[in-house]
């Protein structure tokens, strides 16, 4: 069965008990600065989680986009992924375990066919804390899960919580057998042999815990699942890897018949982040030396590095783009649209690369001069790593340099500093996630509403077509990008704060409607990326001086915001400026 074939399957099965479909959040997510991407399907959803009226009703259906940025190293072996698609439906304090396992289990035996005695599930087995979830356990037996085929596990592997606090609970998680010879009697879901393949995540968010690590009911309870579409299709095609399945197939075959040296790892490595890069850079994304963009770059250029090992011209560039947009177009229209960028993009920064990798060059041979001048016949592991951090350069290219001119590295004290680079990588990541459903605070929302002020003190400042060209808010300030073809003047800055400042006085009230997105536009309302919501949206006004698309959330009256005030005025890229302001 073809991945699109799962996807429409799933959507179609939930519609049909009563669940809305929404369209996929875009991958670089508006106004939450918890996560670089949108990683889980439940991100976007995070207001309605926590209480908010969501426009298309308590049951919800999606694909979502996602991409995570912990396991690029682990790229290039038989399964990790950056970019991947996520199944998902949710019941916002309408149905509850026992209806979610039924659907789960139905939609499994009956719409996928997958024989019940493949199938295994987990569910929490109680601490101190919260009860052994027997709930789980017997719907999951009254549903027709095999006797045996239950398993009950702590809270490291069946809860689920984004944070140290906010909305919890246990969670209960589907294994398929793939059919492999246990690796020992005890061999269980738990087990990493690989004949258990987790397929499945059904939340049930029934716990909040707060800062003192107490926990106590919700007055909502919700229900958040989440199926990878890329490993059931692995599954069910009968494949090891997501590789050999139709989504990457074209691609892999293409690279084999370029390639003048075999390495798997390596055309798993220019699948995989190419197809990522399209996605990221097709939904908005572009290199640069900073959080998405940083990431952006570095899965260009480790593409890159990994099809010069595979000796694969690198003007090959275009054709392999070409053939996953004419792969992938089916399921994802918005590539064809966005072909041009999309290879124009990729194409720059791989020249930008090739260059680095000649100054990397050179930056080694004043380095290896230097240690031969100290009398030592070996490069220090910091230096690889400054090669590699700093400027691009692969170690494995330091290395065979160092080797022709009979120098050894010290890749020890290399492989040391590049652990402790990728432990601090991923401690970022996860403080990044941390933000997930606790990612709405009071002096957020304020400066949530600060953002559609500035919009329209701009409007009026600079001119009627100045439009928001994206946004950042953490706790501590408020970054803004908009059209723009010059540098503000002093003069405009201070007149655009004195505008917010004296809207904020008014004490305007934040009004809220739902309507369709033709009427929405129709009322004049303003909104970036139109196509990605649904057709129920949710319009913000305040007093008659601002009318958004936007998810919230917002204060209920101006005066509640504070002083605003500009800190920082600068170039964001061509004709995009950007303002950082902080609200006092």
């Amino acid at each position: 069965m073809k991945a699109i074939d799962i996807r429409n399957k799933y959507l179609k099965f939930f519609e049909g008990k009563g669940h809305k479909v929404i369209p996929s959040a875009p991958l670089i997510p508006e106004n939450d600065p918890s996560v670089l991407f949108t990683t889980a399907g439940m991100q976007p959803l995070v207001p309605y989680l926590l209480g908010q009226k969501h426009p298309e009703g308590t049951r919800l259906t999606d694909y979502q986009k996602c991409l995570r940025t912990n396991d690029i190293d682990e790229v290039g072996d038989n399964r990790h992924l950056t970019y991947f698609e996520m199944l998902g439906n949710w019941s916002l304090g309408d149905y509850f375990k026992e209806e979610s396992i039924q659907m789960s289990f139905d939609f499994l035996t009956k719409e996928l066919q997958i024989p019940v005695e493949k199938l295994s599930v987990t569910v929490f087995a109680g601490d101190k804390d919260c009860p052994r979830d027997e709930k789980a356990a017997e719907c999951w037996k009254k549903a027709g899960i095999l006797d045996g085929h239950i398993y009950y596990y702590g809270k490291d592997d069946n809860w689920w919580i984004a944070g140290e606090e906010g909305p919890c609970g246990p969670d209960t998680e589907m294994f398929y057998d793939t059919g492999k010879p246990a690796c020992s009697p005890d061999c269980q879901p738990s087990c990493d042999c690989g004949k258990y393949v987790e397929i499945w995540n059904n939340v049930f968010m029934e716990y909040f815990k707060d800062k003192d690590g107490k926990y106590t009911k919700l007055s909502q309870q919700n229900v958040d699942t989440g199926l990878g579409l890329e490993r059931m299709a692995m599954l069910l095609q009968g494949v090891d890897t997501p590789f050999d399945t139709e989504l990457f197939k074209p691609v892999m075959e293409k690279l084999e018949q370029l390639q003048k040296v075999d390495i798997i790892e390596s055309r798993r490595i220019v699948a995989e982040h190419l197809r990522s890069s399209i996605m990221i850079i097709s939904d908005g994304g572009k290199p640069s030396n900073v959080d998405r963009g940083y990431v952006l770059r570095r899965l260009i250029r480790r593409m890159v590095r990994h099809m010069n090992k595979l000796q694969i011209d690198l003007v090959e560039i275009s054709t392999l783009i070409e053939i996953y947009i004419q792969n992938l177009k089916e399921m994802y229209p918005e590539l064809e649209k966005n072909k041009e960028i999309i290879i124009n993009t990729i194409v720059e920064e791989k020249d930008k690369f090739v260059k680095t990798l000649v100054h990397g060059e050179k930056e080694f041979i004043k380095a290896m001069n230097n240690s031969k001048s100290e009398g030592k016949a070996k490069i220090d592991g910091n230096v690889v790593f400054k090669l590699y951090d700093t400027y691009g350069f692969p170690p494995e290219v330091t290395k065979e340099l160092a080797e022709e001119n009979n120098m050894e590295v010290d890749m020890k004290e290399f492989n040391e500093l590049f652990k402790a680079h990728q432990e601090k990588s991923r401690q970022g990541s996860t403080q990044k996630f941390k933000g997930g459903l606790a990612g709405n605070s009071e002096i957020e929302t304020k400066y949530h509403t600060a953002t559609h002020l500035l919009n329209a003190a701009l409007k009026l400042v600079v001119g009627p077509d100045t439009h928001q060209r994206g946004s950042n808010i953490t706790t501590e300030r408020m970054r803004f990008d908009f059209n723009c073809d010059h540098k503000l003047t002093d003069e405009e800055k201070q007149k655009v704060e004195e505008i917010v400042n004296q809207w904020i006085k008014e004490d305007l009230a934040v009004t809220v409607k739902e309507m369709t997105k033709e009427e929405a536009l129709k009322s004049g309302a303003e909104c970036m990326f139109i196509e990605k919501y649904p057709d129920i949206v949710t319009v913000y006004s305040i007093g008659d001086i601002s009318k958004e698309l936007c998810g919230g959330p917002h204060v209920k009256h101006t005066a509640e915001i504070g002083t605003f005030k500009i800190k920082k005025e600068e170039a964001s890229s061509a004709g995009i400026r950007r303002i950082k302001a902080v609200i006092i």
